[in-house]
């Protein structure tokens, strides 16, 4: 078996990351790791994780992840590059931060407040690039794995077709996507109880200050092949998992209804858990609850000229802990969809 590590275990992501790992096949869980909650059992603080309820949670050190094939990274933005040394050569390290996604030094610097510590491969497989590449060509035997933010996967995923096609314009890009709260992690914070979220929608990261914006930019300008921006306005919805991205941009002149169904048919027509729905059915983020899919529709709105795309994901699963999985398959020469669920939990 091949042995896993969790550092960050005690968060959303590490707990999504160990529920997806006890239902793999060929990687085994190692050490739990955590910070403030080590010496903790790992059932005070995942309750759901039955099998797992008596481990006890580790200090994050070098002595605990010595010995593990792959390390899984579910630590705040800024924490893994500090980490990093702590983990022995030749382990595969998969991130679940922010930390080695960005290739523009000024862009990090601009949207966070560590230092800039380099770009490893981006672990989005399905994200098409402007020459036909996908993503996963670059993560088959990889040892260092950055995986995507949850917004910059569904959104990058919604629109990359496109402008990989040279359908949509570059500029005036608009995204409005809406999130579960468990995207804002597990510490406590005042705005996400029960009292303040329950029957309210809200807005945040308002005027392109969110920082996946970059992230963002980043992949559509490689599907592109030159830059593209975006305004980029996040929400925060009722729900606990879950994000719905409305994404819409400007058709190039000679795109027709026609030729966009094709291009994005043909770019997510092989793609296990990419799903482009029936013309007329439009993504539900119920419907991926629990599962590594991704559901998108896209269509054309001709009155005003633009693309509309929608993509819905579990923010924690495809978003986060499914993606980490999916890249660590590839990097260890798996199946690509091994120990991932394709279908969502319903009602």
């Amino acid at each position: 078996m091949i042995t896993a590590a969790v550092v960050g275990a005690s968060g959303y992501a590490g707990g999504e990351i160990l529920r997806l790992l006890l239902a793999h096949p060929d990687l085994s869980i190692g050490a739990v790791v955590a910070d403030s909650s080590a010496g903790k059992r790992l059932g005070e603080v995942h309750s759901h994780l039955t099998p797992l309820a008596d481990r006890v949670l580790a200090p994050t050190t070098t002595e605990s992840i010595a010995g593990h094939d792959v390390v899984f990274l579910a630590l705040p933005h800024g924490a893994s590059a500090a980490f990093l040394p702590q983990i022995p050569e030749g382990t595969i390290v998969i991130d679940c931060g922010a930390d080695y996604r960005l290739a523009d030094e000024g862009a990090w610097t601009e949207f966070y407040d560590t230092p800039y510590a380099g770009q490893w491969p981006y672990g989005l497989p399905e994200l098409l690039g402007s020459g036909g590449v996908k993503g996963r060509e670059h993560l088959s035997g990889a040892t260092r794995i950055a995986v995507p933010g949850c917004y910059p996967t569904a959104i990058s995923l919604a629109l990359a077709p496109g402008f990989a096609a040279g359908l949509l314009q570059h500029e005036d890009v608009v995204i409005v996507a809406a999130s579960g709260t468990s995207g804002a992690g597990k510490s406590l914070k005042p705005h996400l109880l029960g009292a303040e979220v329950m029957g309210s929608m809200s807005p945040y990261g308002v005027g392109g200050v969110h920082r996946h914006t970059p992230e963002v930019e980043q992949n559509l300008s490689a599907a592109a092949g030159s830059p593209v921006s975006v305004s980029f306005t996040p929400t925060l919805a009722p729900m606990s998992r879950g994000i719905l991205a409305t994404c819409t941009a400007k058709l190039a002149p000679g795109a027709t209804p026609v030729g966009v169904r094709a291009a994005w048919e043909g770019a997510y027509a092989d793609e296990p858990f990419v799903h482009l729905l029936p013309p007329g059915s439009w993504p539900r983020t119920a419907d991926v609850v629990g599962s590594n899919s991704v559901h998108i529709q896209v269509t054309v709105d001709e009155r005003a000229g633009r693309v509309i795309a929608v993509a819905a994901i579990d923010n924690l699963t495809k978003g986060t802990a499914g993606g980490a999985i999916q890249c660590a398959n590839l990097a260890l020469g798996l199946a690509e969809t091994t120990g991932l669920p394709v279908v969502g939990v319903a009602p």
